[in-house]
């Protein structure tokens, strides 16, 4: 019974130990979930000048960065790098355990996409569409991460399929109209964010009159 009840403890402490590596368990004050599905978790994550973050763990992700800043990343081997941030710069990670520290003088702001799973790519993304350019920021066999430019005229039909699944992230105030799920965003701040699956019908429309930006995230 003696035996049993430790063989209790110890997964309950297991179970702890596991939750615990989770950001938005252990950093509640740096991470907020804004979309959790089965493809993706999205992460809202927010650092204030020499604050840091402690030991968590992620699976395969992007993290596009929404402020300029200087952060240290320490691995749970101990050894620490350095690097500086780009508002608009999106950057791969495989699963890894690290721990945060900002160390600039203004807060540091992101979106982490994790992805869930280990599914092999399944899309090939288009090249071109119309009315909008676009600078690939990265690409993988399981996401490409481009920063599109919507023009005036951009606008899609209603129904509009795509064979991926995207997540769109606002660099700033934006004016792109999206009805997607019964629901239609029509103004963005910087950090908002939304999720389209794959096949899922959509529409978006630009409606400021002049072009606009966004990151998409697009899962393939």
């Amino acid at each position: 019974m003696k035996r049993l009840a430790l063989t209790a403890v110890g997964i309950a402490l297991g179970v702890t130990v596991g939750f615990a590596q989770d950001p938005v368990k252990s950093n509640p004050k740096h991470y907020h979930v804004l979309v959790d599905n089965a493809q993706v978790r999205v992460l809202h994550v927010v650092v204030g000048p020499g604050e840091k973050t402690t030991m968590h763990e992620h699976p395969d992700n992007v993290t596009v960065l929404l402020t300029d800043g200087k952060i240290a990343f320490t691995g749970a081997d101990g050894k620490s790098q350095t690097s500086d941030s780009k508002a608009g710069q999106a950057l791969w990670s495989g699963p890894q355990k690290h721990m945060g520290a900002n160390l600039g003088t203004t807060a540091l702001e992101a979106i982490v996409v994790e992805l869930k799973g280990a599914a092999a790519p399944k899309a090939t993304l288009p090249t071109s569409r119309p009315n909008m350019s676009r600078t690939v920021l990265l690409e993988n066999p399981r996401a490409d991460v481009v920063k599109i430019t919507a023009d005036a005229n951009f606008k899609e039909a209603p129904g509009t399929t795509h064979d991926y699944d995207q997540v769109l992230i606002a660099l700033g105030p934006t004016a792109i109209s999206l009805e997607v799920g019964g629901k239609t965003t029509t103004t963005w701040k910087r950090g908002d964010v939304a999720f389209i699956g794959r096949g899922e019908k959509h529409q978006a429309q630009n409606v400021s009159g002049k072009p606009q930006e966004m990151v998409v995230v697009a899962i393939k």
